[in-house]
Protein backbone atom coordinates (compact mmCIF):
# COMPACT_ATOMS: atom_id res chain seq x y z
CA UNK A 1 0.00 0.00 0.00
CA UNK A 2 1.02 3.45 -0.82
CA UNK A 3 1.78 6.56 1.14
CA UNK A 4 -1.54 8.08 0.09
CA UNK A 5 -3.54 4.74 0.17
CA UNK A 6 -2.46 4.61 3.89
CA UNK A 7 -3.84 7.76 4.36
CA UNK A 8 -6.80 7.49 2.38
CA UNK A 9 -7.85 4.09 3.99
CA UNK A 10 -8.08 5.93 7.37
CA UNK A 11 -11.28 4.58 8.95
CA UNK A 12 -13.72 7.65 8.63
CA UNK A 13 -11.65 9.86 6.37
CA UNK A 14 -14.09 10.03 3.62
CA UNK A 15 -17.28 10.16 5.73
CA UNK A 16 -15.59 13.24 7.12
CA UNK A 17 -14.69 14.66 3.81
CA UNK A 18 -17.83 14.39 2.18
CA UNK A 19 -19.71 16.12 5.44
CA UNK A 20 -16.92 19.09 5.21
CA UNK A 21 -18.04 19.13 1.32
CA UNK A 22 -21.62 19.43 2.38
CA UNK A 23 -20.71 22.30 4.54
CA UNK A 24 -18.75 24.47 1.90
CA UNK A 25 -21.47 23.86 -0.46
CA UNK A 26 -23.74 25.06 1.78
CA UNK A 27 -21.58 27.76 3.54
CA UNK A 28 -20.79 29.40 -0.35
CA UNK A 29 -24.48 29.38 -1.27
CA UNK A 30 -25.69 31.02 1.58
CA UNK A 31 -25.33 34.01 0.08
CA UNK A 32 -26.40 34.21 -3.67
CA UNK A 33 -24.27 36.55 -6.16
CA UNK A 34 -21.56 36.94 -8.33
CA UNK A 35 -19.14 36.24 -5.67
CA UNK A 36 -20.80 33.16 -4.51
CA UNK A 37 -20.50 31.54 -7.59
CA UNK A 38 -16.72 32.56 -8.26
CA UNK A 39 -16.28 30.63 -4.54
CA UNK A 40 -18.77 27.64 -5.83
CA UNK A 41 -16.68 27.43 -8.97
CA UNK A 42 -13.26 27.62 -6.57
CA UNK A 43 -15.24 24.56 -4.49
CA UNK A 44 -16.11 22.68 -7.90
CA UNK A 45 -12.82 22.50 -9.43
CA UNK A 46 -11.77 20.20 -6.67
CA UNK A 47 -8.30 20.36 -4.76
CA UNK A 48 -6.92 17.64 -2.52
CA UNK A 49 -8.10 18.81 0.64
CA UNK A 50 -5.42 18.34 2.78
CA UNK A 51 -5.97 20.77 5.00
CA UNK A 52 -9.46 19.31 6.24
CA UNK A 53 -7.80 16.05 6.24
CA UNK A 54 -4.90 17.47 8.46
CA UNK A 55 -7.73 18.58 11.23
CA UNK A 56 -9.89 14.85 10.99
CA UNK A 57 -6.05 13.11 11.43
CA UNK A 58 -5.20 15.16 14.20
CA UNK A 59 -8.56 15.09 16.18
CA UNK A 60 -8.70 11.89 19.38
CA UNK A 61 -10.28 8.99 18.29
CA UNK A 62 -12.81 9.08 20.96
CA UNK A 63 -14.28 12.29 19.82
CA UNK A 64 -16.05 13.62 16.68
CA UNK A 65 -13.61 15.40 14.14
CA UNK A 66 -14.92 19.27 13.71
CA UNK A 67 -16.87 19.29 10.85
CA UNK A 68 -16.59 23.22 11.17
CA UNK A 69 -12.53 23.39 11.39
CA UNK A 70 -12.53 21.67 8.61
CA UNK A 71 -14.31 23.97 6.73
CA UNK A 72 -13.15 26.83 7.47
CA UNK A 73 -9.36 26.04 6.84
CA UNK A 74 -10.50 25.14 3.37
CA UNK A 75 -12.02 28.08 2.52
CA UNK A 76 -9.16 30.46 3.88
CA UNK A 77 -7.71 28.23 1.50
CA UNK A 78 -9.93 28.63 -1.38
CA UNK A 79 -9.51 32.33 -0.54
CA UNK A 80 -5.54 33.05 -0.35
CA UNK A 81 -5.58 30.90 -3.94
CA UNK A 82 -8.15 33.18 -5.54
CA UNK A 83 -6.09 36.44 -4.63
CA UNK A 84 -2.82 34.46 -5.25
CA UNK A 85 -3.78 33.95 -8.97
CA UNK A 86 -4.83 37.73 -9.35
CA UNK A 87 -1.39 38.63 -7.61
CA UNK A 88 0.16 36.83 -9.47
CA UNK A 89 -1.33 37.03 -12.67
CA UNK A 90 -2.13 33.34 -13.49
CA UNK A 91 -4.63 32.49 -15.71
CA UNK A 92 -5.02 28.81 -14.88
CA UNK A 93 -6.02 27.35 -11.65
CA UNK A 94 -6.63 23.35 -11.90
CA UNK A 95 -7.03 23.43 -14.89
CA UNK A 96 -9.94 25.99 -15.14
CA UNK A 97 -9.26 30.09 -16.04
CA UNK A 98 -8.68 31.96 -12.55
CA UNK A 99 -11.44 33.72 -11.57
CA UNK A 100 -9.81 37.16 -12.03
CA UNK A 101 -8.96 35.90 -15.71
CA UNK A 102 -12.47 35.07 -15.94
CA UNK A 103 -14.41 37.29 -13.63
CA UNK A 104 -12.13 40.37 -13.82
CA UNK A 105 -9.64 41.75 -10.82
CA UNK A 106 -12.50 43.69 -8.91
CA UNK A 107 -14.97 40.66 -8.72
CA UNK A 108 -12.36 37.93 -7.89
CA UNK A 109 -10.82 40.49 -5.08
CA UNK A 110 -14.28 40.48 -3.65
CA UNK A 111 -14.74 36.77 -4.03
CA UNK A 112 -11.72 35.91 -2.07
CA UNK A 113 -12.80 38.47 0.61
CA UNK A 114 -16.09 36.32 0.87
CA UNK A 115 -14.58 33.17 1.12
CA UNK A 116 -12.21 34.61 4.07
CA UNK A 117 -15.38 36.30 5.77
CA UNK A 118 -17.08 32.55 5.49
CA UNK A 119 -14.82 30.87 7.25
CA UNK A 120 -14.48 32.84 10.06
CA UNK A 121 -18.87 33.15 10.13
CA UNK A 122 -17.86 28.93 10.01
CA UNK A 123 -16.26 29.00 12.97
CA UNK A 124 -17.52 31.21 14.89
CA UNK A 125 -20.95 29.81 14.70
CA UNK A 126 -19.55 27.08 16.63
CA UNK A 127 -19.18 29.85 19.51
CA UNK A 128 -15.16 28.59 20.44
CA UNK A 129 -13.68 31.98 20.68
CA UNK A 130 -10.28 29.97 20.97
CA UNK A 131 -10.64 28.32 17.34
CA UNK A 132 -11.57 31.73 15.77
CA UNK A 133 -8.10 33.26 17.03
CA UNK A 134 -6.28 30.09 15.53
CA UNK A 135 -7.68 30.88 12.46
CA UNK A 136 -7.06 34.38 12.77
CA UNK A 137 -3.43 33.81 13.67
CA UNK A 138 -3.12 31.70 10.47
CA UNK A 139 -4.57 34.14 7.78
CA UNK A 140 -1.88 36.96 9.67
CA UNK A 141 0.81 34.65 8.74
CA UNK A 142 -0.55 34.08 5.64
CA UNK A 143 -0.45 38.21 4.72
CA UNK A 144 2.84 38.25 6.34
CA UNK A 145 4.18 35.80 3.85
CA UNK A 146 2.63 37.16 0.71
CA UNK A 147 3.94 40.66 1.71
CA UNK A 148 7.45 38.72 2.52
CA UNK A 149 7.34 36.94 -1.43
CA UNK A 150 6.45 40.67 -2.56
CA UNK A 151 9.66 42.30 -0.94
CA UNK A 152 11.56 39.13 -2.47
CA UNK A 153 10.41 39.26 -5.77
CA UNK A 154 13.81 39.27 -8.46
CA UNK A 155 16.05 39.02 -5.74
CA UNK A 156 18.33 35.76 -6.32
CA UNK A 157 20.34 36.79 -3.49
CA UNK A 158 17.03 35.95 -1.29
CA UNK A 159 18.39 34.13 2.10
CA UNK A 160 17.80 30.05 2.40
CA UNK A 161 16.50 30.90 5.45
CA UNK A 162 13.90 34.02 4.30
CA UNK A 163 12.93 31.63 1.68
CA UNK A 164 12.00 28.86 4.37
CA UNK A 165 10.36 31.31 6.78
CA UNK A 166 8.34 32.49 3.88
CA UNK A 167 6.90 28.65 3.48
CA UNK A 168 6.23 28.55 7.27
CA UNK A 169 4.34 31.79 6.80
CA UNK A 170 2.23 31.03 3.91
CA UNK A 171 1.91 27.46 4.02
CA UNK A 172 2.98 25.64 7.44
CA UNK A 173 0.73 28.16 9.29
CA UNK A 174 -2.66 26.93 7.88
CA UNK A 175 -1.46 23.24 8.24
CA UNK A 176 -0.58 24.18 12.00
CA UNK A 177 -4.10 25.57 12.22
CA UNK A 178 -5.82 22.63 11.08
CA UNK A 179 -4.22 19.99 13.17
CA UNK A 180 -4.66 22.30 16.20
CA UNK A 181 -8.42 22.94 15.46
CA UNK A 182 -8.48 18.84 15.31
CA UNK A 183 -7.24 18.87 18.69
CA UNK A 184 -3.45 18.28 18.26
CA UNK A 185 -0.27 20.25 18.74
CA UNK A 186 0.76 22.57 15.75
CA UNK A 187 4.24 22.05 15.24
CA UNK A 188 3.89 18.83 13.06
CA UNK A 189 1.59 20.60 10.64
CA UNK A 190 4.08 23.45 10.45
CA UNK A 191 6.81 21.46 9.39
CA UNK A 192 4.57 19.29 6.82
CA UNK A 193 3.53 22.42 5.21
CA UNK A 194 6.74 23.47 4.79
CA UNK A 195 8.26 20.17 3.10
CA UNK A 196 4.92 20.19 1.23
CA UNK A 197 5.73 24.26 -0.40
CA UNK A 198 9.26 23.29 -0.93
CA UNK A 199 7.62 19.95 -2.82
CA UNK A 200 5.41 22.30 -5.01
CA UNK A 201 8.17 24.59 -5.80
CA UNK A 202 9.88 21.41 -7.34
CA UNK A 203 7.16 20.62 -9.37
CA UNK A 204 6.49 24.03 -10.33
CA UNK A 205 10.09 23.75 -11.83
CA UNK A 206 9.09 19.68 -13.34
CA UNK A 207 5.64 19.21 -13.21
CA UNK A 208 3.49 19.40 -15.92
CA UNK A 209 -0.17 21.34 -16.29
CA UNK A 210 -1.81 18.34 -16.56
CA UNK A 211 -0.66 16.80 -12.79
CA UNK A 212 -0.56 20.18 -11.41
CA UNK A 213 -3.51 22.04 -12.73
CA UNK A 214 -0.70 25.25 -13.14
CA UNK A 215 1.59 25.76 -15.76
CA UNK A 216 5.00 25.02 -15.29
CA UNK A 217 7.75 27.84 -14.40
CA UNK A 218 5.26 30.77 -13.04
CA UNK A 219 7.04 31.11 -10.03
CA UNK A 220 10.43 31.93 -12.71
CA UNK A 221 8.39 34.42 -14.55
CA UNK A 222 6.67 35.91 -11.45
CA UNK A 223 10.28 36.79 -10.33
CA UNK A 224 9.56 34.40 -7.29
CA UNK A 225 12.21 33.47 -5.22
CA UNK A 226 12.05 29.70 -4.55
CA UNK A 227 14.27 26.71 -3.14
CA UNK A 228 14.98 24.92 -6.45
CA UNK A 229 15.22 28.88 -8.69
CA UNK A 230 17.72 30.14 -5.19
CA UNK A 231 20.06 26.83 -5.46
CA UNK A 232 20.00 26.71 -9.11
CA UNK A 233 20.70 30.68 -9.56
CA UNK A 234 23.87 30.15 -7.33
CA UNK A 235 25.57 27.58 -10.03
CA UNK A 236 24.12 28.79 -13.32
CA UNK A 237 24.51 32.97 -14.61
CA UNK A 238 21.41 32.18 -16.74
CA UNK A 239 19.24 31.22 -14.15
CA UNK A 240 20.20 34.04 -11.73
CA UNK A 241 19.73 36.71 -14.85
CA UNK A 242 16.26 35.41 -15.43
CA UNK A 243 14.94 35.44 -11.89
CA UNK A 244 16.42 38.44 -11.41
CA UNK A 245 14.11 39.77 -14.04
CA UNK A 246 16.04 38.93 -17.23
CA UNK A 247 15.22 36.92 -20.80
CA UNK A 248 13.52 33.49 -19.66
CA UNK A 249 14.43 31.74 -22.76
CA UNK A 250 15.96 27.70 -21.55
CA UNK A 251 16.25 29.18 -17.91
CA UNK A 252 13.77 26.57 -16.59
CA UNK A 253 15.95 23.40 -18.49
CA UNK A 254 19.18 24.92 -16.69
CA UNK A 255 17.20 25.09 -12.86
CA UNK A 256 17.37 20.94 -13.79
CA UNK A 257 20.38 20.83 -15.33
CA UNK A 258 22.48 21.86 -12.15
CA UNK A 259 20.67 19.86 -9.73
CA UNK A 260 19.10 21.92 -7.94
CA UNK A 261 15.57 20.12 -8.18
CA UNK A 262 16.70 17.01 -6.73
CA UNK A 263 18.35 18.78 -3.57
CA UNK A 264 15.65 20.73 -3.18
CA UNK A 265 13.62 17.71 -2.91
CA UNK A 266 16.06 15.94 -0.19
CA UNK A 267 15.30 19.40 1.72
CA UNK A 268 11.48 18.59 1.49
CA UNK A 269 12.30 15.13 2.63
CA UNK A 270 13.65 16.33 5.55
CA UNK A 271 11.45 18.41 6.79
CA UNK A 272 8.36 15.65 6.27
CA UNK A 273 11.06 13.57 8.86
CA UNK A 274 10.72 16.50 10.96
CA UNK A 275 7.35 16.35 10.78
CA UNK A 276 7.51 12.57 11.42
CA UNK A 277 9.45 12.90 14.40
CA UNK A 278 6.60 15.19 16.19
CA UNK A 279 4.42 12.10 16.46
CA UNK A 280 5.09 10.39 19.74
CA UNK A 281 1.43 9.61 21.08
CA UNK A 282 -0.21 10.74 17.86
CA UNK A 283 -3.79 8.52 17.65
CA UNK A 284 -3.30 8.48 13.98
CA UNK A 285 0.68 8.21 13.66
CA UNK A 286 0.57 5.68 11.13
CA UNK A 287 -1.77 8.21 8.58
CA UNK A 288 0.03 10.89 9.53
CA UNK A 289 3.61 9.65 8.72
CA UNK A 290 2.33 8.26 6.02
CA UNK A 291 1.20 11.66 4.91
CA UNK A 292 4.55 13.40 5.69
CA UNK A 293 5.78 10.68 3.02
CA UNK A 294 3.03 11.66 0.12
CA UNK A 295 3.32 15.14 0.22
CA UNK A 296 7.12 14.56 -0.64
CA UNK A 297 6.40 12.02 -3.60
CA UNK A 298 3.74 13.56 -4.90
CA UNK A 299 3.69 14.71 -8.38
CA UNK A 300 0.13 16.82 -8.09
Amino acid sequence: MSALETVRAAPGLDEYLDEVERRLSETVSAYPGLVARIGGAALAAGGKRLRPALAFLSSPLDAAPAVAAGAAVELVHMATLVHDDLIDGATVRRGHASAWSEHGEDAAKAAGDFLFARAFSVLAAEGDPGAVSVLASAALSLARGEAMQRRQRHDPDTRLDDYLERCALKTGALFAAACVLGGAHGEYGRLLGIAFQIADDVLDCAGETIETGKVPGTDLRDGTPTLPLLLAAQDDSVVRAALAGGALDGALVRVAATGALERSREVARDYASRAQACLDGAERREELEALAEAVVERSF
